[in-house]
Formats: structure tokens, sequence, C-alpha cells
């Protein structure tokens, strides 16, 4: 340094950048079964104890201790009624006292998407130690995420009962299922989650356009998850050529009647958003029609002229256009959600659905504990039981 000219810079190793340099210059080689040990280790240096990382099950149902050396096991925690089930379900860190100092639990965040809960008790709390753990979850949720592409230890803590054949290929087709970001949010919910077949959604968030598309493939079974599969994946091409919805319907109608008999179909919905101005667009192929919510309640069902099913060569569909205001949120959902019967009685239909809409959005939650409750709400009217596959994507214009 010459005299007069320019201090340089503090370039030392602060416990914090310490702290965080264990989870990050060890991240890129670290084997899956070790992230848990990792961040163990990591929270053990600031005096932490008897942490835990807790996935969600793919019911939606509970959280789950992930096994690692070093963080303690423990017992499947319910979602709701659970402390660490709020801050679950609230995105939002919560602090309970304990006679031996403070239980933390923090949401475990990745782009938008919640992957589940670091919990870990420390003797005391303040706000540097509140901003270590919020960056210590954040790298966390981070190499959870990374990790799962290329392991089968988190999907099998994830999973809490049989699955299916035809469910395992559904869930490997999914992108997360939840997605909240300044200008959109996006969640969804399959049923029955072990057992689902030919229900599935998609959705991109490309620049100022979010893409969404809901599929249901006919019958049950291998056959309808093979359908749902082409018809998704025709989707995404469709959609990453950057042609127009009535376009993309073309393309998927093509594939789907080129793989299968002419008697196979799929009935689908196509959506465009633009996150600027709140314009949607849409392409129904037979599907039920979706539900504009505005000010937390039903105000109408986007009714739309509508095309032959996906397979059955319709010809190219009329594009639909409606304005969104701030805060409003639309409801898709396929047909087993309206047609299941209410514990051997009538069919539910939509009048009842948007009933319980109605009162789930009263209490103001998120949209992705709205979507949660909304499907959990349905399945217990109906006896815990599900006849055929029940799936509901609900998207929020944030403005």
């Amino acid at each position: 340094m010459t005299v007069g000219g320019p201090v340089d810079p503090d370039r030392s190793e602060s416990f914090g950048e310490e702290l965080l340099g264990m989870l990050l210059d060890r991240a890129h080689e670290l084997p899956p079964h070790l992230v848990g040990p990792l961040v163990a280790e990591t929270l053990a240096r600031m005096g932490s104890r008897t942490p835990q990382i807790l996935l969600q099950d793919y019911g939606q149902q509970q959280l789950v201790p992930l096994p690692a050396d070093g963080a303690a096991a423990g017992d499947p925690q319910p979602i709701d009624g659970s402390e660490a089930g709020r801050c679950f379900l609230e995105s939002r860190s919560v602090e309970v006292p304990t006679a031996d100092g403070v239980r933390v639990h923090l949401p475990l965040l990745d782009g938008g998407d919640q992957v589940g809960v670091m919990s870990v008790t420390l003797d005391g709390i303040d706000d540097d130690a509140r901003r270590l753990l919020r960056r210590i979850a954040g790298l966390a949720a981070d190499l959870l995420q990374t990790k799962n592409g290329y392991t089968d230890l988190f999907f099998r803590t994830r999973r809490n009962k049989p699955m299916s054949v035809a469910a395992e290929i559904q869930w490997s087709l999914l992108p997360p299922l939840s997605m909240v970001m300044p200008h959109v949010a996006v969640a969804g919910v399959l049923e029955p989650a072990y057992a689902v077949a030919g229900d599935s959604f998609d959705y991109a968030l490309n620049r100022d356009v979010l893409h969404l598309a809901m599929v249901d493939a006919m019958g049950h079974g291998l056959d309808a998850a093979t359908m749902a599969t082409v018809a998704i994946g025709a989707y995404r091409h469709a959609r990453r050529i950057s042609i127009e919805l009535s376009e993309i319907y073309l393309f998927m109608d093509r594939a789907v009647a080129e793989q299968f008999d002419p008697d196979h179909f799929v009935t689908a919905q196509m959506m465009r958003l633009d996150t600027d101005t709140g314009r949607l667009q849409w392409v129904n192929a037979g599907h039920p029609a979706p539900i504009l919510i505005r000010a937390h309640r039903v105000i109408r069902r986007l009714d739309s002229p509508t095309t032959l099913p996906v397979g059955f060569g319709g010809a190219q569909p009329q594009v639909s256009t409606v304005a969104l205001e701030p805060g409003d949120r639309v409801l898709c959902f396929t047909d087993g959600l309206v047609e299941e019967h209410e514990s051997g009685q009538e069919l539910f239909g939509e009048e009842q659905l948007i009933d319980w809409v109605n009162q789930l959005e009263q209490a103001d939650h998120g949209i992705r504990t709205v979507a949660r409750d909304l499907s959990h709400t349905l399945k217990k009217a109906r006896g815990d039981t599900t006849s055929d596959d029940a799936t509901l994507l609900m998207f929020e214009w944030r403005g």
C-alpha cells in the first residue's frame, strides 16, 4: 500500500464466511448421503444441538427426518399441528422456547419451492444467529435439490408407502410442486399420490411469460402414464420452440395420435400468462373449465370454446383471453376432483368445489397452503378414497 493511496479491502475470513465455506467448498463432490452429516457438522460449529433435516412426504401429510450421522433421527412430524409443520406451511422461521434453549425451525427454500424444514436447538438466538441459520438453510436446500437428480435416498425418505410403477413415472415427469416468484406463484397437488397414473401438469417461467399445462390421459395404470408422458413431452418440445398456443395443441395432438390407437386420447389445458400485464391466454381440449378467484372468492368459470381432446385430430383451436387483476388466482383441475362420489352418495360437482374454495380462501393463506388444504379437504370428504386421479393446479398473478 502506498502512502495516501487506496486502502486494501479486508479479505480475511470471518466466522460466518468460514461456516458457509464449509458447505460451499465441499458441495461439489459431496456424495448425497453426506449432505445431512455436513449440514449437522456446520450447525455444530455455531453451538447448535439435535439438528434435523425434515422432508415433505409425497402425500403432503408429514415431514420425515432425513437419516444422517450426526443429525437427530426422530419420528415423522405431522405438517398439520406441529411447529415444524407451521414453518413449512407459512414458509417462515418458527422459534420455540424449550427447557434447554430455543428450537428453531427454518424453511428449506429453493427457487420458490420448499424442500422441507431444517430444525436445530441453540442456547439462545439473536439476529446474527438468525442470519447464519437462514443462509445455511438456503445452501442446504440447494444441495438437496442438486443431489436429488442422481440418488434415491431423498425419494425413499419421502415415500411412506408403496408406490405404483405408473406413479413413479408421473412423479419423475413433474416440475416442483410449487414455485413462488415476485410476480407469479404456482402450486399443484396430485392424488392419489402413490397411485396416480394419467394426470400430470407442467409449467415454466421464461422471462416475462409463465407457461402452464394440465393433462388427463384416459384409463389407468401404465397405459395412462405412458400417454401422459408423451403428451407432456410433446408440450415441452412445442413450448421450447416458441410456437403459439393453438399450434402447441396441434403438435401434442399429432404426437399422441401417432403413438396410440385411434380411440386413445388425452384431455388437456394449455395456458400462457404475461407476468408483466396479467394477460392470460388458454386453450381447452376437453378439460373442465378453470375457476377464477378474486379477492378470496370465486367470481366465475373461465368458459371458452373447447376443441377435441388431444389425439382425436381436432381442428386448430380458438385461443381465449382474459385480463387478470393483481392478486387473482386461477384454479385448474381434472374431472376426478369433481366426479368423485361423497361417501357413496352423489357426485361432488363444481358447486361443492367452489364452496370449499371460498371457505379456504377466507383464511388468506399462501397459494401452496390453499392448494394442499383444498386437495386434502376434498379427499377427507370422500372418505380418504380416490377412484380416479384428482389433480389441481393453482397459480396467482401477483402484479
